[in-house]
């Protein structure tokens, strides 16, 4: 597991990303737990989505162990949410990876109700330094390589981008979106101008959009990280979770899933992927 740099932020710690002013944690291992079954009768009425809106929310979601992959898309269609999932192929509590053939219909389901989706590099690549010869040291998470230092190219790394991109379409029948996602949010300008030059826009978050779900829950239990979203979050605004993460004792979506969304549908929010979002609707096509 790579520790993430962490400054405070609000009282609660985030991870500096390099090159914006996006925060981004890293991802935890801990032993499996079970995957939890979504209440069908939780979810059984849809509620309707808000009237107007006085500003817009863009909900993000990482792999991680797929413990909620379920849970989360239940709540996004009962509160009428389109959000942006950005993918890896991570080991989950079912004991598959989350880009296998088994995860095919749940992808398919996701992309058929009108969500977005980014890659966050196949192995769940860390960005670890810039080597001398145009070369990017990283450590991949899994994979053949996993737990390694690795030398890339750009093209290497690249690769590792477009690996996703390649399985999603074997998987649903759908390109990614044009958006990616540094593993534990580390960049670099060299890592930047590499996704860039093979077609995928980087993507942070805000400050205030770190969820916290990575963080232990005895010091940072889910009633903290809820407030706190609920008080911070503004109209523009990135917000991630994970679906799933190992090391986290109390799951933060069951608890704070639902009522995070119904909140800032109260305060007048609506929800839109990062297709909308000003700064990546001009790249809707990917080369």
């Amino acid at each position: 597991m790579m520790m993430p740099r962490l400054i405070l932020t609000g009282g609660l710690p985030a991870m500096l990303l390099c090159a914006s002013t996006m925060l981004s944690p890293a991802h935890g291992a801990a032993p499996a737990a079970a995957v939890p079954a979504a209440s069908a009768t939780a979810f059984a009425t849809p509620t309707a989505a808000p009237a107007a809106c006085k500003g817009t929310i863009y909900m993000t979601f990482d792999t991680g162990s797929q413990s909620q992959a379920q849970l989360i898309a239940d709540v996004l269609n009962r509160r009428h949410v389109k959000a942006t999932f950005f993918l890896a192929n991570e080991k989950t509590t079912r004991g598959d990876y989350s880009l296998d053939p088994s995860w095919a219909p749940y992808w398919k389901a996701r992309v058929a109700e009108g969500h977005a989706f980014g890659t966050h590099t196949f192995d769940h690549v860390y960005w670890k330094k810039d080597l001398d010869y145009g070369l990017i040291q990283v450590k991949p998470q899994f994979g053949k390589d996993g737990g390694k230092l690795a030398s890339f190219t750009d093209q290497q790394f690249c690769e590792q981008l477009r690996r996703v991109d390649t399985r999603f379409q074997e998987l649903t029948g759908h390109k990614l979106d044009p958006f990616w996602r540094a593993p534990g949010g580390y960049t670099s300008p060299r890592t930047l101008a590499a996704g860039s030059a093979c077609g995928y826009q980087h993507a942070g978050w805000a400050p205030a959009g770190y969820s916290g779900d990575e963080l232990p829950s005895d010091k940072y239990p889910n009633a903290m990280l809820l407030k706190k979203a609920l008080a911070k979050l503004r109209s523009g605004d990135i917000f991630i979770a994970h679906m799933g993460i190992w090391s986290r004792k109390d799951a933060w979506a069951p608890a704070n899933l639902d009522a995070l969304i119904s909140g800032l549908q109260d305060k007048g929010f609506c929800f839109a992927t990062l297709r909308e979002h000003p700064a990546y609707a001009q790249k809707k096509g990917q080369p």
